[in-house]
């Protein structure tokens, strides 16, 4: 609903300034709230967000394969093996896979049966991709046949219609994004392979592959590791303190926690932090948890063993992430995050999960292996020892610059 832009000018104001938007309208008129911009960034996320609904389906378990085409004018097609999107009757009188591209908040991720644990929590994501795109296609593969359906700006332009037989499920989707919405539509391969790459890591068994047309390039994804994969591939060309990354799994309730740890002798600290496979880059209460636990684990430690005596201060949050590189995924069944972008999350009650099971789990592993916790350590206490060192360096410099300044007679000089 939005004020007439009338009003502003004569002041008139009434129930004939009074807009609805209804169903994807509103969509194409404030694009910039589903997808975060109209820029490039907003134009991948698109992607995204047809892949997160192949990747929902593998969280389900009935998914191993997602393939994804950037064809030469610029349209994408994504491909998957699932259960295929239901094509049967929806009580709004428009089979269900109309109803999931043309209603907002309409998907199978609400009532808890059709998904356990997923990403697409709005029901919004495929839909603004309809209605941000100047034709979509979908074909089904489901009940041993084939079925299609078209869309043009959000619009239904083909029923949906049954063009063959097969004995595979699994969804097609091809669209290509409206150039009235978008200031730039052509796709970069380099900016999808690292999402889909991403993807695979969290998705230990998942198989993603990416193929441009326009270049003949192709790559696939496939990582038995997991995460643990992830981290060795962001260490891959540093020197790390220990060959193994630390990898805990723990699950409290419905909520799946998974951390893997390496360090490495640099000096930044990488952590990526992932909700229901969803890049949460801006963090929230499951990164919070995690910085707590990870301090508190390596100060109790070294209290223990007497390299902190009694006297020192504790070792600070900086200082113990220095060189470390971390991925932290959570699958989680009612996920709140800020905003449909979802980049950070609020769930309040995640940061204790995630503090318990990654403190109890490092105590046990910095038992369990003194000579890697002595080598942390000992970095961290350098890190320490640096910064204090710069910290006196540079009051020391601030404390000259001051006195050079204030021109004292000589003999008073500092």
């Amino acid at each position: 609903m939005e004020i007439n832009e009338e009003t502003m000018v004569n002041g008139h104001y009434d129930a004939g300034q009074i807009k609805v938007l209804e169903g994807l309208e509103a969509v194409r008129k404030r694009p910039g709230m589903y997808i975060g911009s109209t820029s490039v960034r907003g134009l991948h996320h698109l992607v995204y967000e047809v892949v997160d609904n192949s990747i929902d389906e593998a969280l389900a378990g009935y998914c191993d394969k997602i393939n994804v085409f950037i064809h030469q004018d610029n349209s994408v097609t994504v491909i998957d093996n699932g259960r295929g999107i239901p094509v049967d009757m929806h009580e709004t009188g428009l089979p269900a896979v109309e109803v999931v591209l043309t209603k907002l908040h309409a998907g199978g991720k609400f009532g808890g049966e059709g998904y356990k644990v997923s990403g697409g929590l709005h029901g919004v994501g495929v839909s603004v991709v309809n209605a941000l795109s100047s034709y979509l296609e979908v074909e089904v593969r489901l009940n041993g046949k084939i079925y299609k359906i078209a869309f043009a700006r959000g619009e239904t332009v083909k029923k949906l219609t049954i063009i063959g037989e097969t004995e595979e499920t699994g969804t097609k989707v091809t669209f290509k994004p409206d150039e009235e919405i978008f200031e730039e539509t052509v796709f970069n391969f380099d900016t999808l392979k690292l999402r889909l790459r991403e993807l695979a890591f969290l998705n230990k068994g998942l198989n993603i592959t990416l193929t441009d047309e326009r270049t003949e390039q192709s790559q696939s994804f496939h990582y038995e590791g997991g995460i643990r994969s992830f981290v060795q591939h962001l260490n891959k060309n540093k020197d790390v303190l220990h060959p193994e990354p630390i990898y805990l799994i723990g699950i409290k309730d419905t909520t799946i926690v998974e951390i893997a740890l390496q360090y490495n002798d640099g000096y930044v600290e990488n952590i990526f932090s992932f909700v229901n496979n969803i890049n949460t880059e801006e963090g929230g209460t499951h990164l919070s948890g995690f910085k707590i636990a990870l301090t508190r684990a390596v100060n109790d430690y070294a209290r223990r063993t007497n390299i902190l005596k009694e006297n020192d201060e504790n070792l600070s949050g900086e200082d113990i992430r220095e060189g470390l590189t971390a991925v932290i995924s959570i699958k989680i069944q009612e996920p709140q995050f800020e905003g449909q972008t979802k980049t950070k999350l609020g769930n309040s009650e995640v940061r204790g999960i995630v503090d318990s099971i990654l403190f109890d789990g490092l105590t046990e592993y910095f038992e369990e292996n003194p000579a890697v916790t002595k080598k942390i350590i000992e970095k961290t206490v350098l890190a320490s020892r640096a910064r204090e060192a710069a910290r006196k360096a540079r009051e020391l410099t601030r404390r000259k610059n001051a006195l050079d300044i204030s021109s004292l007679p000589g003999k008073l000089a500092d």
